[in-house]
């Protein structure tokens, strides 16, 4: 069996970062990632037995590591950055060019016997999870913070006090569900592709949440706050809008679940299941961002509150380049991937 030599670049500065020998050839960009940072062990370890002088147990165990990292196939080493574990590596081909995946093999690549790759720095990075947890725990707290009315929101004489219009109670009762069910679907559903995201992604995408879901509120549950102008009528219709979006998204979410199996990064186009929730996968590729646009919609329509419609408006743009771009993915990766499917809306958009 042929073996490659491995040599990592900085995309940047052309430096050479790391010479991997031996390297199997059908090992995967993942591997040779765990190889990598790997190697700052060996750096490392190779320093110690250089200065290590006290004892002899120290000696032996210095040589111990150096001697198993040896077996790595790790010939040459010139960074010192112990940060660069695998999610934060991005590994590609070309400096400029797309970052390989994970599951990319090595023999299967465009390269020789010496294979050149170029490394870029990805960040600090955080798991999707606690992403999730963070961003979505937000509006839940605070949301309930301006429904109680606790002190310093409001005129000291509103503390504490609850609103005599009831369709401001059923929106808390729909805003809490909307973000439980999210955390609970961040815990037991989803599956992600990706274990992690870049760290500053969670500041951003908490001052989103957070920041909207206290305009939200101190306009749903303010003391002033007047009702919809058609009444009853228009919050039946809106609560019924709201719970079919939210049991479809759900359906969606279940349904895209079983596509991947556990561990997996598997991808395949999704097709209707016996839940007439997910025929609408006949139509458009992302029918999640659907449902939850038809939800946001729902509960505008039921507080009939401005920030709530902007809300809406915000999430329907950024959504739309979501689905945007998973529909042209689905387009690139799958040739008999259904023509009639639209990104986010049917025949529209």
């Amino acid at each position: 069996m042929k073996h490659y030599e491995v040599e990592i670049l900085d995309a940047k500065t052309k430096d050479k970062l790391c010479f991997l020998d031996k390297v199997e050839p059908n090992a995967t960009i993942g591997e040779i990632k765990s190889m990598f940072h790997k190697s700052r062990e060996c750096h490392l370890s190779a320093s110690e037995l250089t200065s290590s002088k006290s004892s002899s147990c120290t000696f032996k165990y210095s040589l111990n590591v150096l001697m198993s990292c040896l077996k790595m196939s790790v010939m040459h080493i010139t960074f010192s950055d112990p940060q660069w574990y695998p999610a934060r590596q991005s590994i590609r081909l070309d400096p400029k060019g797309k970052s390989l995946k994970d599951e990319d093999v090595l023999q299967y690549l465009p390269v020789g016997t010496t294979a050149t790759f170029y490394f870029r720095d990805l960040g600090a990075q955080i798991s999707w999870v606690t992403v999730f947890l963070t961003e979505y725990m937000g509006p839940l707290v605070l949301y309930l913070m301006f429904y109680f009315r606790v002190p310093f929101i409001y005129a000291p004489k509103y503390d504490f006090t609850t609103s005599k219009h009831w369709v401001v109670h059923l929106a808390c009762m729909c805003h809490s569900f909307h973000f439980v069910k999210r955390l609970l679907e961040t815990l037991f559903v989803h599956r992600f592709s990706h274990g992690t995201m870049p760290l500053r992604n969670i500041f951003k995408n908490c001052t989103y949440y957070w920041g909207f879901a206290a305009w939200m509120a101190y306009y749903i549950n303010h003391p002033l706050y007047t009702p919809p102008i058609y009444g009853e009528q228009q919050i039946r219709l809106a609560l019924i809008i709201f719970l079919f979006c939210q049991i479809g998204n759900f359906s969606i979410h279940i349904a895209l679940r079983n596509l991947r199996p556990p561990g997996s990064k598997t991808r395949k186009i999704p097709y209707p299941t016996k839940n007439p929730f997910t025929w609408i996968f006949l139509l458009v590729s992302c029918p999640n961002y659907t449902y939850e646009l038809g939800a946001w919609f729902g509960f505008t329509l039921m507080t009939q509150c401005l920030p709530v419609a902007f809300f809406t408006l915000v999430g329907f743009i950024q959504m739309t380049v979501w689905a945007k771009g998973k529909h042209r993915s689905y387009l690139k990766e799958f040739r008999d991937y259904p023509p009639l499917r639209s990104p986010i809306l049917p025949f529209i958009l």
